[in-house]
């Protein structure tokens, strides 16, 4: 998308004031969030460079489920998942994206008390923090959501403020938003990244010294500071998810009891579950799926969705997310003039809008967020992996 075809997206009265005007800025990974911070930044006049070592979207964006909500019961992450979905919506359109909006549903089954226990106290926090979101038992869901099976539900979460798009449109959108708006885009450049003054260093040798360096490369974030001489607390995991075809109009669903969601999808249905709750080798990583990983959710789904009975795989992959010891990202300033933006536990693309708006505010001498200051640890922290996925962080 270049020329022509750069689109052209809504913005706030107050963008393009120039407030970036003479700052030079390196972003590190052509992601959701980092084509959003180049965006961004570039809009209030910064001098912005977007590399990435393959190309836009290529790695953990493009691999994502595109599931979008603000059912999160902490006030801070329904406040910038708010954010991000009236982001989503302003920036969605014929030209640009898709965004459908669908409504999210999280269910316990009635033998799960524990799991319902949380999406009842879970529904009363979000809707104190002006969540629109309700609960339901099983012949009410039935009722509304004739494609869900409700006999064995023993309570659901219901959010309207959800849907869903392609991460990967998003982020093309995003990357050539930017560079519209001036940025630079370098794609196939693998760049290490460097302190002190904060630069890049291009396959060639050739240094691109800046004001400030965004990294926000996924799974890689770690790997290119620690070249740097800097270590953070975040670890990569592996996930799985597949698209089959299938009857399923709405809604997205988590089961979490049957450990597994699905959304609808343009060629049936999307779902996932598959998580290693172990770190993974960004470069080593097995990209396709486990032999029995389509089977073994199969028969899930299909008591949960029945009108996805007999439905053909159309592909099926895996990918990774990051992880945190706290499970809250690492979002904000590592040293003078060197920023990052990692381990949101699943939850990386959902908040792209929100997170890469808010790191860009940053840059440009804003605040930061404070519960997501990648400072508060020291990098050497001993923590295991969890699922993002789960009752007490949705």
């Amino acid at each position: 998308m270049s020329g022509a075809d750069e689109p052209e997206l809504a913005v706030g009265a107050d963008a393009f004031t120039e407030r970036g005007a003479g700052l030079e800025v390196a972003v590190v990974g052509a992601g959701a969030v980092g084509a959003t911070a180049a965006y961004d930044l570039a809009s209030e006049g910064a001098d912005v460079t977007l590399y990435d070592r393959e190309s836009v979207a290529s790695d953990a964006t493009g691999r994502a489920a595109g599931i979008c909500y603000d059912a999160f019961a902490d006030g801070l992450d329904a406040e910038i998942a708010n954010g991000a979905l009236e982001r989503f919506r302003a920036f969605s359109g014929d030209d640009t994206f898709p965004f459908v909006e669908c409504p999210y549903v999280w269910l316990a089954r009635e033998d799960d008390a524990d799991r319902a226990d949380a999406i009842r106290e879970q529904v009363r926090h979000m809707q104190d923090n002006d969540v629109v979101a309700f609960e339901m038992d099983g012949d009410a869901l039935g009722e509304r959501f004739a494609a869900l099976r409700t006999d064995d539900i023993a309570v659901a979460g219901v959010a309207g403020g959800a849907g869903y798009t392609d991460p990967a449109r998003y982020t093309a959108c995003l990357a050539a938003a930017a560079t519209g708006a001036g940025a630079t885009l370098e794609t196939d450049t693998p760049v290490e990244v460097r302190t002190d003054p904060p630069r890049v260093v291009r396959p060639d040798g050739a240094v691109h010294e800046v004001d400030a360096v965004l990294v926000a490369a996924g799974s890689r974030t770690k790997a290119l500071l620690a070249d740097a001489g800097l270590s953070i607390a975040m670890k990569p995991y592996r996930v799985q998810a597949l698209v089959a075809d299938g009857d399923l109009a709405e809604p997205m669903c988590y089961d979490a009891t049957g450990d597994f969601y699905l959304r609808p999808h343009p060629d049936g249905f999307l779902a996932g579950d598959g998580t290693e709750e172990r770190e993974a080798d960004p470069d080593a990583y097995d990209r396709g799926a486990d032999p029995n990983f389509a089977a073994d959710l199969s028969e899930r789904l299909t008591h949960r969705v029945p009108t996805v009975a007999d439905s053909d795989l159309e592909r099926a992959w895996a990918g990774l997310c990051t992880a945190t010891p706290d499970r809250d990202p690492l979002v904000g300033a590592l040293e003078d003039g060197l920023y990052v933006a990692t381990g949101f536990q699943g939850h990386g693309f959902m908040r792209a809008p929100a997170i890469g708006e808010r790191i860009a505010e940053e840059i440009l001498g804003g605040s930061g967020i404070d519960a997501f200051d990648p400072t508060r640890f020291d990098g050497d922290e001993t923590f295991d992996v969890v699922e993002g996925m789960t009752l007490d962080r949705d």
